[in-house]
């Protein structure tokens, strides 16, 4: 045989090689809403830390990083996920829990393997795996802390995120907490755990409400718009607000002592990460990786706020 034909046939095993390698590959789609407020930037961010990670310890692994600004939008990469890149499994952060729960159910019926995040489906039977913050101890937490400042006849405003399965777990959990306390709710409204929201409907608030003694805005990115508001009416000697999630400016208040803003309860945008590694794991590990993954939500105050304060990320 010529070197020639020699060489061609090496070149032909190296590409059907290289085929198989790539068949090989196990195809992880990870789809999470767009950088649309500071959670969510810092969930971005912590995606994309973890795909570098898991990526170079795991040579066979390829992760499929999808953002999406709508339901429609997220519905539609989720399509494209099954039909371009044929992705063995689906980590997926619904931007909104009812409109993904039949796109998501598709994906299941492929035979992929389901991790949800956060926001759940209305039927968590789709799922393999479900990775979340403590959306009910959150709510409680933020309660139990009411209750150490306010009691019988004083008056809260509310605001919540946006309709899905943990905003419900959150306020559920509040108003249970503080049920019977004597603490009067005077409105609840959504203000899709965004500044500008926040600010709009906290301005709403403090028009039609001249005696408030607290907030519960059950977001960082919330809070921000709220704690805005609250000094453009000139009313921050009035009430203090509680807020949520960990966003640094937050922490950084609490570390100081800033009395509008005394606490906040944790909820951890990194929780993608551990999502994405528990996925990675139902392929590279011999245990059992199916069912709940709930992580804590403590009370953050200025005596232990230090070990939340992460200066250097992005949220």
């Amino acid at each position: 045989m010529s070197l020639k034909a020699i060489a061609l046939g090496l070149l032909a095993t190296s590409a059907l090689i290289g085929t198989a390698v790539a068949q090989d590959k196990i195809k992880i789609g990870v789809s999470i809403p767009a950088a649309t407020h500071g959670f969510m930037g810092g969930l971005n961010w912590h995606a994309a830390e973890a795909e570098k990670r898991l990526e170079a310890a795991n040579p066979n692994i390829d992760l499929i990083i999808v953002t999406a600004d709508g339901p429609a939008d997220q519905a539609s990469d989720l399509e494209d996920l099954v039909s371009v890149h044929q992705i063995d499994a689906l980590v997926v952060l619904p931007f909104e829990s009812e409109p993904l729960t039949e796109p998501v159910r598709a994906v299941k019926q492929t035979g992929a393997f389901i991790t949800v995040v956060d926001r759940g489906l209305t039927d968590p039977s789709i799922q393999d795996v479900y990775v979340s913050g403590n959306n009910t101890e959150m709510g409680v937490n933020s309660a139990e802390y009411m209750m150490t400042r306010l009691g019988d006849g004083d008056n809260i405003v509310i605001l919540r995120g946006i309709p899905t399965v943990l905003d419900t777990e959150r306020f559920d959990a509040f108003m249970a907490t503080i049920e019977g306390s004597g603490i009067n709710v005077l409105d609840n409204k959504f203000a899709n755990w965004n500044r500008d929201d926040g600010f709009e409907v906290m301005q709403d608030f403090l028009a039609r409400f001249p005696d408030i003694d607290g907030v519960w805005a059950q977001d960082d990115d919330i809070t921000l718009g709220v704690v805005e508001a609250i000094k453009q009416a000139g009313r921050e000697s009035e009430m203090f607000v509680v807020g949520g999630a960990g966003m640094k400016e937050i922490i950084k208040g609490v570390m100081d002592g800033d009395a509008l803003v005394p606490v906040d309860v944790l909820y951890p945008p990194a929780q993608i990460a551990t999502a994405m590694d528990v996925t990675v794991n139902h392929f590279v590990s011999n245990g059992p990786v199916t069912g709940s993954y709930i992580l804590g939500s403590p009370l953050i105050t200025k005596e232990n706020a230090a070990q939340f304060y992460f200066p250097d990320s992005p949220f």
